[in-house]
């Protein structure tokens, strides 16, 4: 969410110790030969654990210790001071939940903060979100509300709405992509709200590039409020076969064609939400962004949601049910920690169930 104005241990090393100790060798870091989930249960080894559980380790051993043109990001020369050296998450099994617990501190560099654009300094939260482990798909999607869409496995939210509308008019929200530089975004397409949480816009360059070192990889890169995995934008050509190809993926969304019928007026050209439209077969994905097929991590396949270089960027709608924990103003715990809130002065409002399009068959 955004508001317009408006090393311990290095995790790679926590790595190479964690891998070696189970037998691992240090070249599997990003190789396809990765270990992998059994399941949406959550055994055994695959990149999200590793990733999760060397963040665990770096802190229990030293403890205290060219995607959007328009959106003209921050270059990101190094790390902002305070940021990636005391990254913190978790991410555990708990009964039939998987829970993510982080600082959302990011572990990567950043961009300067406060900017130009953005006059928030990033600073550590309190994040403790839940999820099914075992997600069941809805019959009808469920627009994303004012709160963050998922969490990235380094304990960064993914949270790309804008608080901000023409004139006060809920029917045209702005696209914060699309803000001409008034957002200022880094090059991981993420900014800072007014509380300090560093959050995604959009793709999460510096993470998909350490999680893939810069290569074509179908990347886990964290989990939507309603439990199902969120990949990078690469993904396998046939949906039942690790074995096909890697391609980018395309989301099914275009601009809608002529004038706007009211509001701000003009044509349509992706300044605001409202500009958008689902185009079935337009691209590879759903009107959720996402898509059932196999993964490294899930090999019998599942439904998974795909981050897009063209609008969504990160879904707005959901193929399951939101967990409340992401909500602002939510349970104890959730997102409304320290740092959660909507804006200057006050909690955000709650997430909003409101009815998408209905679905095909679930899967």
């Amino acid at each position: 969410m955004t508001h317009l104005q408006t090393r311990p241990l290095p995790i790679g090393l926590a790595k190479f110790i964690l891998l070696s100790a189970v037998g691992f060798p240090l070249a599997a870091v990003h190789s396809e030969d990765w270990p992998r989930f059994r399941g949406p249960d959550g055994e055994g080894i695959g990149p999200a654990r590793i990733e999760s559980v060397a963040a665990a380790a770096s802190a229990s051993v030293f403890p205290g210790a060219d995607l959007v043109a328009r959106a003209r990001p921050v270059p990101s020369p190094e790390p902002q001071a305070g940021s990636a050296a005391q990254n913190r998450v978790t991410i555990t099994i708990e009964g039939d939940r998987r829970v993510i617990r982080a600082n959302g501190l990011p572990d990567h560099a950043t961009g300067p903060f406060p900017n130009r654009g953005n006059p928030n300094r990033i600073s550590a939260q309190s994040y403790e979100f839940r999820v099914p482990l075992k997600p069941q798909a809805a019959t009808r999607a469920t627009a994303l509300g004012m709160h963050p869409f998922g969490v990235a496995i380094n304990g960064v939210v993914f949270d790309p709405g804008a608080t901000e509308w023409w004139r006060g008019d809920r029917a045209w929200q702005y696209e914060p992509m699309l803000l001409n530089g008034r957002l200022g975004a880094d090059d991981s397409n993420a900014h800072v709200q007014p509380g300090g949480a560093y959050h995604y816009h959009a793709m999460p360059a510096a993470l998909l590039a350490r999680l893939t070192a810069g290569k074509p990889a179908s990347a886990l890169v964290g989990w939507a409020a309603d439990g199902f995995p969120i990949y990078g934008a690469w993904d396998f050509t046939d949906a039942k076969s690790t074995n096909s190809p890697l391609r980018k993926m395309t989301s099914s969304y275009r601009v809608k064609k002529g004038d706007r019928p009211g509001g701000p007026g003009g044509k349509h050209d992706g300044s605001f939400v409202a500009d958008y439209e689902f185009v079935a077969g337009a691209g590879d994905l759903d009107e959720c962004n996402g898509r059932f097929g196999v993964t490294p991590e899930f090999p019998e396949g599942t439904y998974h949601y795909v981050l897009t270089e063209n609008w969504p960027y990160i879904p707005r709608l959901y193929r399951g049910t939101p967990d409340p924990s992401f909500f602002r103003g939510g349970p104890p715990g959730g997102f409304g920690g320290p740092g959660g809130k909507g804006g200057p002065g006050g909690k955000g409002p709650p997430g909003k169930k409101g009815k998408g399009p209905p679905f095909g068959e679930a899967k």
